[in-house]
């Protein structure tokens, strides 16, 4: 056994352990400090890594003994950061964690990014990543996350993430420690509705947006988010009136069916194929309207009976009246997936196909609009072809890949 004092989050600690005990056990063992997650426990998955002396090191092969009287921060120790303020709150907004476990080591890997390389590009900062693994989220969101931080303190510098960048250039890149713990406050609960959560419309020229108020449908870390909309050549007042009719909206949406309905509440089915996906969800939902802004938000949830995957989302659709016969009908989707099918939700594959299925819907909603009134006839579901879709797709991604696309 072996006295090891260390510095941790800028305490000073000091444990007796075996000589080859490494510094993640030694974190998480003697000092009880379990937000460092070991992993692969070879030094490959990036979970465990900590902050030793400033600089990045994976605890799991690391020696304990060998960092006698070093400085050591871990997931813990963050909260006097000002970088790592930043790119929490970047992790949620883009969406980039998920089950959690890799996210202590990755936001230590993405902090150590912000400070030593201030000019990365994406291709720069998905290569410095490459040494922490995710099996959850695609990465995307992460590096969307890390660049974001990056493209702000680039348009606005921050003075004390540049005195850590001076430090960091020094060898004293420690996180900043905190003078006392900061207590957890707890959660206010607040009542939901639909002139207060489904506010300014995707569109900034919106008339009929609130001043001050958030986007529509926009609730940071509840999933991901699509923004998107179409136009139809009809009066606004019409197509409002279209657009809260439920069995009619279900019949623009395609794979859409509803089993009962009553007032503003539904019960039905939805089917979705998307390549490897496939899946038909029964459930829920209820539309909260503003007749007066013509501003709605449909909340569902249900689950699907294959997979068991369970999904929930939030369509926001505004209305903006472009003259007496043109609508805009801006559309923000607010989505989660848990279950198996959740691997699928986040790529921007499956992004470029619901913004898909959203201008189809506006294709529907017109059709449906220019049937002559008063005729009786049944509302017939809108047809829909996955395969095509899906082909339609992923070409035009691929025009864009290679720069032949808009």
């Amino acid at each position: 056994m072996v006295q090891v004092t260390l510095e941790v989050n800028g305490k000073r600690v000091s444990y007796e352990a075996p000589a080859r005990m490494h510094l993640g056990d030694f974190l998480r063992d003697q000092a009880r400090l379990t937000g460092t997650h070991l992993g692969c426990e070879h030094g490959v998955c990036g979970a465990c890594t900590v902050l030793v002396d400033g600089a990045p090191v994976r605890s799991c092969i690391s020696f304990a003994v060998a960092c006698d009287g070093r400085q050591v921060t871990t997931i813990e120790g963050y909260d006097a950061d000002p970088v790592m303020q930043r790119l929490r709150a970047a992790f949620t907004k883009h969406h980039a964690l998920q089950c959690g476990y890799c996210t202590p080591g990755m936001l230590a890997t993405s902090r150590d990014i912000v400070l030593r390389l201030p000019q990365a590009d994406e291709s720069r900062v998905r290569v410095e990543l490459s040494g922490n693994l995710c099996r959850c989220t695609g990465y995307m969101g992460i590096v969307a996350a890390v660049m974001s931080v990056l493209a702000d303190l680039r348009a606005q510098p921050d003075a004390a993430v540049e005195a850590l960048r001076t430090a960091q250039a020094q060898g004293r890149g420690a996180a900043p420690a905190v003078e006392k713990p900061v207590a957890f406050a707890g959660f206010t609960p607040t009542a939901a509705s639909v002139a207060a959560s489904a506010t300014t419309p995707a569109n900034p020229a919106n008339p009929a947006g609130t001043a001050g108020a958030a986007p529509a449908g926009k609730k940071e870390g509840r999933g991901s988010q699509i923004d998107g909309g179409f136009q139809v050549p009809f009066p606004a007042a019409d197509v409002w009136a279209f657009m809260v009719d439920l069995p009619a909206l279900a019949s623009c949406l395609p794979g859409a069916s509803i089993e009962s309905h009553e007032g503003d509440r539904v019960k039905g089915r939805v089917a979705i194929k998307f390549g490897p996906m496939a899946a038909a969800f029964n459930g829920a939902a209820r539309l909260e309207r503003d007749d007066a802004a013509m501003r709605a938000v449909f909340r569902g949830a249900g689950q699907d009976s294959l997979s068991q995957s369970r999904a929930n989302g939030d369509i926001t659709y505004q209305l903006e009246a472009l003259s007496p016969t043109e609508t805009r009908v801006n559309v923000n989707l607010l989505y989660s997936l848990q279950g198996p099918l959740a691997q699928f939700s986040r790529s921007g594959l499956v992004q470029d196909f619901v913004r898909r299925m959203i201008a189809d819907f506006g294709n529907n909603v017109t059709a449906r609009l220019r049937q002559p009134a008063g005729q009786g006839e049944p509302l017939v579901q809108a047809s829909f072809n996955p395969t095509a879709m899906f082909f339609s797709v992923l070409w035009a991604r691929i025009k864009r890949w290679f720069g032949r696309g808009g």
